[in-house]
């Protein structure tokens, strides 16, 4: 932990990865001031969605409908029926504008992605789907805000850095807890951060569990449903409701519980509060070196990651969210949720001397304004890639049942080459990780 180190560095923010990132766009995008309502069309910043299930209809799409210095001007999805209504919900949203010229409708990301008025891209698909048309969209020279987990495999998490890195792209990841949206995560970290717990020594992760491999079975496939661009890099499989339901609307994503599209609990949530485990250990930069499964060979919670310096981070059942164990008390965060042991830890103010994080404007926001400050955002890619990374070391360490050692610098394992096999998941010839 690092203690009274006030003020946290915007560097953080700002830096990515080395000062290279820092020189500015290959191409800068076409608008380049600020968001007052009456922004002429052009300098909105151009946006097209990729995927337009339950989070982009919900969330991304209503969300940034209502920014006036941002345009969708195209959506794109495998399903029809999503498509269609996305591309519907975008026309009758700006039915009123003067010279508007329509919504565009893709079956096929690249399509998309071909698109030289397209500044920045949406990414809310199934997790086996993010990596690819991010590391696409970079290699377009469009900005990207993809959804959480950031990515489906550590080869995947190393090869979006890369990505984002030598096209010196703005990538946010879909942390929204970092933003506040759910609870106060922001201030329960710069409590810990301040030191107010003392030296940290263990932190629980209470989210669900890891995932199963498919065992659907067959069903007749959905009318209109591009399934084989569905399944993508995933391994051949027949079509069923469950992965892909039918219908446009509130839809919980059943792919989530199995492996080869999603992590179950482990990712789902888990991608959320490993992230503020690591935001309030100070960690965005590293990860865990040692990853240790639970001694009972069928458990499905108590797997292990420990750090460099020593710190603990447990999967738990419960408590949800994260705990942090510090030699003064403890402190409990989760979604509308913030106590502490004593309570004078979060009673107390923070003080000018404390740490005090970034306060986001709200995450598309923020995203936003970075594309135009080419600053980077809240959770920029090494933030998703990391925190992700939490997740799918502790797949491994359940599917496998045994102790890992972790190279967090080198993004691979120590001296094991059966491990180093693991980085990736199996992926169908046609859709190999995209090189840069």
């Amino acid at each position: 932990m690092s203690g009274k180190t006030r003020p946290i560095s915007r560097r953080r923010f700002t830096q990515f990865l080395g000062s290279a990132a820092l020189a500015g766009p290959t191409i800068l995008p076409r608008v380049v001031r600020g968001d007052a309502p009456t922004t002429a069309p052009s300098e909105r910043i151009t946006v097209g969605f990729i995927g337009m299930g339950k989070m982009a209809n919900d969330y991304h799409l209503k969300t940034l409908l209502t920014f006036p210095d941002v345009q969708a001007v195209a959506v794109c999805d495998v399903d029809t029926n999503r498509r269609l209504h996305a591309q519907k919900r975008v026309d009758e949203a700006y039915s009123g504008r003067s010279n508007y010229r329509g919504c565009a409708a893709y079956n096929d990301f690249r399509d998309l992605l071909a698109r030289r008025d397209i500044d920045a891209v949406v990414i809310s698909t199934p997790d086996h789907w993010h990596a690819i048309p991010l590391i696409e969209a970079c290699k377009a020279g469009k900005d990207v805000y993809c959804e959480k987990p950031l990515t489906h495999s550590l080869a995947e998490s190393r090869r979006c850095i890369e990505a984002a890195r030598k096209f010196r792209r703005i990538v946010q990841t879909g942390s929204q807890q970092r933003s506040s949206v759910f609870g106060p995560f922001r201030f329960a970290c710069e409590v810990v951060r301040s030191g107010r717990l003392g030296k940290i020594h263990r932190v629980t992760v209470g989210v669900g569990e890891t995932c199963k491999p498919c065992d659907l079975p067959a069903e007749e496939p959905e009318p209109g449903l591009d399934w084989d661009l569905w399944l993508g890099c995933a391994p051949e499989r027949p079509y069923h409701s469950i992965l892909s339901p039918r219908g446009v609307h509130n839809h919980f994503p059943g792919w989530r519980s199995y492996r080869e599209y999603g992590g179950g609990g482990l990712s789902d949530m888990g991608a959320h509060h490993f992230d503020i485990a690591q935001w309030g250990l100070d960690m965005d930069h590293t990860g865990p070196v040692k990853i240790i499964p639970p001694e009972k060979p069928d458990a499905l919670f108590g797997a292990k990651f420990i750090y460099a310096n020593g710190v603990e981070v447990e999967h738990v059942r419960n408590p949800g969210g994260c705990v942090f164990y510090g030699e003064r008390g403890t402190l409990h965060i989760d979604r509308d949720k913030l106590t502490s042991t004593p309570e004078s830890i979060i009673a107390e103010p923070l003080g000018p001397d404390d740490v005090h994080l970034f306060e986001s404007p709200g995450h598309h926001r923020n995203w936003i304004d970075c594309i135009r400050s080419r600053q980077q955002p809240l959770c920029h890619v090494e933030v998703g890639a990391r925190s992700a990374a939490l997740c799918h070391l502790g797949h491994l360490a359940y599917w496998h049942r045994r102790e890992l050692r972790w190279d967090p610098d080198r993004w691979e394992f120590v001296n094991d080459t059966e491990a180093n096999t693991w980085l990736d998941r199996p992926r169908r010839d046609a859709w190999p990780l995209p090189t840069i």
